[in-house]
């Protein structure tokens, strides 16, 4: 769902104030009325991170779907999304307008590190719950926030296990995005390697805007490495395949569950894409698992026929799905202080993502990854059960 322009958004908020006493907004609890529970989000539908905007648009096809059931005890979602483009300015002011403007209850995933970085303090003094971060990075002593994306360290460990001992890997580089997204996946992947006596053959950085790679495809060519863990938006790792292609760089593709959309990565990467080894935090979409199937009914009925069922999508269902379960286990009398303990209590809750487990210590819910590998013609085949670090 692509996000609705500011002067909308403002409109909304004036209609709101002053339609509130007839519509029954709960004047104690933010973005909780007698009919409604308002959940905003950010994702980039345009920009160089432009692929990662499904999340937001299955989030948003779950949440229809759950409104087509009854809603959550009486009440239906109103789910908020703006497009960002992958810009923490844009971020920051977006989700201003949302919480000061119609007012939210509670965020849903919100796509990028920067982007998340960007916001969080904000998030945090106004008290706003912001769950399933899908940005690999935990903030520690803030009750408010809830983790699903396993931290960026540890993917990133868990794919040099497996590049080191299953596929016996012996010179591993890493290509990764200069900034807290890259730099920390390179972090766990060094630690990692450190653990076999190893060190990478070349460690390559790039920007997030960048359009030419050929500089970085040429140190990759000269390193000679028998793998290439990439930890960089879809964009540069289109960029990459395709410049490295040109160059014969023949190695072994390793990448995080960022990457994991191997249908739409094998087409715009005409066909490269195939053989890529990646981690995963969502069952896979042509997976055969019950909600899987039922989530993908629900995409069928709500989604404009030009969308297509990817992974991202299943994602941004999965990043929904504790808290809706939250909200379930609460009922009627939604507060934010409710819905915070119950999220506290879920242990191994299992939807379509690895089992989640929630405490007032640790917010890190989710900490499993299974390895997948791409297919010709874009499917994938899933090579491993649950991972943890």
């Amino acid at each position: 769902m692509k996000g609705k322009p500011a002067r909308i958004i403002g409109l909304t908020a004036i209609l709101s104030i002053v339609l509130g006493g007839a519509i029954g907004w709960a004047a104690d609890v933010q973005g909780v009325s007698d009919t409604e529970i308002r959940i905003g989000a950010w994702a980039p539908q345009t920009g160089p991170a432009a692929p990662w905007g499904a999340v937001s648009r299955g989030t948003d096809v779950y949440f229809k779907m759950i409104n087509a059931e009854g809603g959550i005890h009486g009440r239906k979602i109103k789910f908020l999304s703006f497009d960002d483009q992958y810009n923490p300015a844009k971020t920051k002011a977006g989700v201003k307008e949302i919480v000061e403007g119609p007012g939210v209850f509670a965020f849903v995933a919100g796509t990028g590190t920067a982007c998340g970085l960007a916001v969080r303090d904000y998030l945090v003094d106004h008290g706003v719950i912001w769950i399933a971060l899908p940005n690999g990075w935990a903030v520690k002593g803030d009750k408010h926030f809830f983790f699903l994306y396993p931290e960026y360290p540890d993917e990133a460990a868990i794919l040099v296990k497996y590049a080191v001992e299953k596929m016996g890997k012996k010179k591993i580089a890493f290509f990764y995005q200069n900034d807290d997204y890259g730099k920390g996946g390179l972090k766990g992947a060094r630690e990692e390697l450190k653990k076999h006596n190893m060190k990478f053959a070349v460690e390559i950085p790039c920007e997030a805007q960048d359009r030419d790679l050929k500089s970085q495809a040429i140190k990759l060519k000269m390193a000679k490495p028998d793998a290439v863990i990439m930890w960089v938006n879809p964009l540069s790792a289109i960029i990459m395949r395709k410049t490295a292609a040109a160059l014969k760089v023949e190695t072994q593709w390793i990448a995080p569950s960022t990457l994991a959309d191997t249908p739409f990565m094998n087409k715009v990467t005409d066909g490269l894409w195939e053989g890529t080894v990646y981690s995963c935090i969502a069952e896979l979409a042509e997976s055969g698992n019950p909600l899987v199937k039922k989530y993908k009914a629900a995409f069928d009925k709500y989604a404009p026929k030009s969308e297509r069922w990817s992974f991202l999508y299943l994602a941004g269902i999965g990043f929904a799905e504790p808290l809706v379960e939250a909200l379930k286990r609460v009922g009627r009398d939604v507060t934010t202080e409710k819905v915070i303990a119950e999220l506290d209590k879920m242990k191994n809750f299992k939807g379509i993502f690895g089992h989640i487990t929630f405490s007032p210590e640790d917010r890190q819910g989710q900490k499993e990854v299974f390895i997948a590998e791409a297919l010709k013609g874009g499917k994938s085949k899933q090579l491993t059960g649950w991972i943890k670090r």
